[in-house]
Formats: structure tokens, C-alpha cells, sequence
């Protein structure tokens, strides 16, 4: 079964507390994943950034929206316990709490709907968070589908300038990743390929106690086994045990079989993985925004 979404949390939390008694987050964790069944492989799900796992993740929020509804309270540092609000909640015997059924309480509706800044030229509207996920999970999924567009675009961009270009991108990113030493070194030993692409040996460390052999090329249509095989065998002509083969493509299925079941260590990287660490390491591209997200620190309330 999947995570259920932080509201399938709300009401087994709520009932978790209807003793009165103040509990600790950790205990809680423990108690709701055993009632609401959850596998190991859910329990180990994290979020996309993963700075947590999922399930936590949505009980600590579950513990926020009740708080804001005035339903449970915080009475010290990862503690929870429920009010009398939270008694006549549970009095009424509701089969699920939502977002929708919390919007009843004044101050849950002054944190669920966020108003714009006075500086906003959309101050007409607020800006409502969406029911179905909490606010971290929004933003994580948002950042996830900006960096999937921007990707999209950046290998759109590499696949339609020219060669050369191509060649100074995987040198780039070759150098950014920790290889070759300087970009000078780099550009000795790594040359065009005169179909294209480039193909030589960098070193793998800045004291060259090792060696990588490079061959990049922007292939149209996917890559198969013949083209990967080919690279293996030319590892012993530049006396390497290592190789890395990038195209701005795809790989076939066969061709990675293919390099798992070598005795030498090849790393195929296509067009998404390419993309991907350009944007990792900031290979054209630039930083456009920043938004730092803070939480409490514990630490400097103990008293």
C-alpha cells in the first residue's frame, strides 16, 4: 500500500490522544504506523528531497493542522496533547477528519488561507494551500516539476548548439565533478573526436593517479550494445580500467546489461543524466530565486 496523504492522519492521531495524557511524537510514529499497517517499504519511503521519511513527514504535519484547529496542544518539545475542542471533536464520532471539516475553526482558517504581502500586486486573492498534500510536500513537488522543465530545456538547448559547444559542456561538467584538474589540463587530454563528440583520457584525480577514458557524443536515436561494447574495448588501448560514455540520447536496455556484467567499470550517462548533473552543478544554468525554509530551533529555547 502507498503512504496514506497527511488527512488519512489526522483523525487515527486525534484518537491516539484521546486519554488526556501528553505524548511524545516518537511513541506516536511508532503506534500509527502499526494501525494503519504500514510496510516496511512504507515506513522507509522518503520524501523527494530525502530529508525525511514520508510517513513522519505527513504525522508531524497531521499534529500541525490539529494544533491550528485548536485541537491538541504542544506542551513542550516534540510533545503532543489533546484539548477539550479535541474532546468534543472525537464526541461527535466523525468517520475522517479533513482539511475541509478543520476549515470550521476561525484559526485554522487564518493559517490555512495565506494572504499575500501588502507589497503583492495580487493582494486580491489569497493564496490557498492545496488540501490533498501538505505545504512541504507542495513545495518539493513544485521545485521537482520546475527542475524537470528546466532540464527538458537545457538538453533541448545542448543538442542544438554546435559541437564544439557540446565539447566544452562535457569538459565543463567533466571539471565541476572533481576531474581532470584544471580546465587547461582537461582541454590537453580530452580533444574532438572529428565526428562531433570528444573522446580521450582525464585523469580522475588532480595527482592523475588514475585515469578515466571519455567518450561523448550526441547520437541520434538510442545507443546499443555494439556502441558500449566497442568503448570496453578500446579501455585497453589507453590502459584504463574506467570509462565514461555520455550521449545526449538514451541507452537500450541490452546496452546496460551489457556494462553489468563486465569486469570494467563503465558509467553510462544519457541526456536526462546529463541535464540532470548540468543543473547539479551549475553548468548553464544560474540561480533565478532562493527561499530558505526554516523551523524552530529547540535547542535555544531549552531552559
Amino acid at each position: 500500500m502507498a503512504v496514506p496523504d497527511f488527512q488519512s492522519w489526522l483523525l487515527p492521531l486525534l484518537r491516539c490522544l484521546s486519554d488526556g495524557e501528553v505524548h511524545r511524537m516518537s511513541d506516536l510514529y511508532e503506534q500509527l504506523a502499526i494501525e494503519l499497517n504500514l510496510s516496511d517499504a512504507d515506513r522507509e519511503e522518503r520524501l523527494p528531497s530525502g530529508a525525511q521519511q514520508t510517513y513522519m513527514n505527513r504525522i508531524a504535519w497531521a499534529r500541525t493542522y490539529l494544533k491550528k484547529a485548536g485541537l491538541v496542544s504542544a506542551p513542550g518539545r516534540s510533545q503532543v496533547q489533546i484539548t477539550e475542542r479535541g474532546r468534543s471533536t472525537l464526541a461527535e464520532r466523525p468517520t475522517k477528519l479533513t482539511v475541509a471539516y478543520l476549515k470550521r475553526f476561525p484559526e485554522f482558517l487564518d493559517f490555512h488561507a495565506v494572504k499575500p504581502s501588502e507589497s503583492s500586486s495580487t493582494a486580491a486573492t489569497p493564496l490557498q494551500i492545496n488540501e490533498e498534500e501538505t505545504p512541504q510536500e507542495s513545495l518539493e513537488r513544485l521545485h521537482k516539476q520546475l527542475r524537470d522543465e528546466l532540464a527538458i530545456e537545457l538538453l533541448d538547448r545542448v543538442k542544438q548548439a554546435p559541437p564544439s559547444f557540446f565539447e566544452r559542456v562535457v569538459v565543463d561538467l567533466l571539471i565541476a565533478m572533481g576531474y581532470g584538474g584544471s580546465r587547461e589540463d582537461a582541454g590537453k587530454t580530452v580533444g574532438k573526436s572529428g565526428d562531433g563528440g570528444i573522446d580521450g583520457v582525464i585523469n580522475e584525480d588532480r595527482l592523475g593517479l588514475d585515469v578515466v577514458y571519455i567518450q561523448a557524443k550526441r547520437w541520434e536515436g538510442s545507443v546499443g550494445r555494439p556502441v558500449v561494447q566497442a568503448f570496453a574495448g578500446s579501455l585497453e588501448g589507453v590502459r584504463a580500467n574506467k570509462g565514461v560514455l555520455i550521449t545526449t540520447s538514451a541507452f537500450t536496455a541490452d546496452a546496460k546489461t551489457y556494462v553489468g556484467q563486465i569486469t570494467k567499470k563503465i558509467v553510462l550517462i544519457d541526456g536526462k543524466q546529463l541535464s540532470d548533473y548540468m543543473i547539479q552543478y551549475g553548468i548553464g544554468v544560474g540561480v533565478e530565486a532562493t527561499y530558505e525554509v526554516k523551523r524552530i530551533d529547540n535547542d535555544y529555547f531549552e531552559i
